[in-house]
């Protein structure tokens, strides 16, 4: 086998909250680079989440995992519920012995977004509302690193990803709606704090964000599909630069394989755009687009330049 072609081979992942978008393609992504990977979400063939899509699964994310060339275990989790996550991490206990990869990348919130938080101050957004966002972007990921870690820190390289949206520069703005910033930053001062406690087991945690992302419901939102998601420019001028979740699951995977990680990355915040540059990785698309750096230049720095030119 080409160990050069499949870096992750007999490595054990987990992604939590790979039913779709980003989470889903991480798992294949570690998965076409020969992992073992753990697949949890609550979407399953028999149940649908409060996101209310039935046509993702984890199963089926399982199923791409273990086409792509690894193999993909799902296990049905709410990672809200302790007791569920404990069964979890018992069972990979169990079968495997330890972890390698943890992948936070739960969220699924944005049916809570337009309407009831964005534009809305804090006082003004429904509370039931507001603590939900908390929990799903907040709670799930404090929950899942508690219980999992243990496991993680077996490795002889434990890495620790935690996905959110925006880097800690980005952040520095306001995120429209206090619950949602709340939501947003708390990740990444988590991989700021666990990569100071995984230091001494050689470990990295890093916080990562995507770009403005093509995800299933962000292409159903605009009426598009990934073939003619540009058609949707017209509507929306900056999806010019919307990547593909293969594009963040490329640059993860690769993080993934490289062994001088800790040094570079562990306590960071990082895009897509600025690991891609780094592993030399491009999407689907053949191009690297750097959504973080059109928002600051153009959208908000006034720079005159198109997204094609941070492409």
């Amino acid at each position: 086998m080409d160990t050069n072609a499949r870096p992750l081979t007999g490595r054990i992942a987990l992604v939590a909250g790979a039913t779709r978008g980003a989470g889903r393609a991480q798992a294949v992504e570690l998965g076409r680079a020969g992992a073992t990977v753990y697949v949890t979400g609550r979407t399953t063939r028999s149940r649908v989440s409060e996101v209310g899509r039935t046509t993702e699964t984890i199963e089926e994310t399982a199923e791409l995992v273990t086409a792509a060339g690894g193999t993909g275990i799902a296990v049905p989790t709410d990672h809200l519920d302790p007791d569920r996550v404990r069964a979890l991490a018992e069972r990979v206990d169990r079968e495997q012995g330890r972890l390698d990869i943890l992948i936070n990348d739960l969220w699924g919130g944005e049916h809570l977004l337009v309407g009831s938080v964005f534009g809305k101050k804090s006082w003004e957004t429904p509370l039931s509302d507001g603590l939900r966002i908390l929990e799903l972007g907040v709670r799930s990921h404090v929950i899942t690193a508690a219980l999992l870690l243990p496991l993680l820190i077996r490795s002889d390289a434990p890495l620790h990803v935690e996905v959110t949206d925006g880097t800690a520069e980005f952040n520095r703005r306001y995120r429209e709606n206090m619950y949602y910033d709340l939501a947003k930053n708390a990740p990444i001062r988590m991989a700021f704090g666990l990569g100071e406690e995984l230091k001494e087991f050689g470990g990295t945690a890093v916080a990562v964000t995507p770009g403005f992302l093509r995800s299933e419901q962000m292409l159903a939102a605009f009426g598009v599909t990934e073939e003619t998601w540009r058609e949707a420019v017209a509507r929306e001028p900056h999806f010019a630069i919307a990547e593909s979740p293969q594009f963040l699951a490329r640059a993860v995977a690769a993080l993934a394989a490289d062994p001088g990680r800790a040094a570079r990355w562990n306590g960071r915040s990082t895009s897509s755009g600025e690991l891609a540059r780094a592993y030399g990785v491009t999407d689907t698309d053949g191009s690297r687009p750097d959504a973080m750096a059109y928002f600051e230049e153009v959208v908000y720095g006034g720079k005159d330049a198109s997204a094609d030119d941070y492409r």
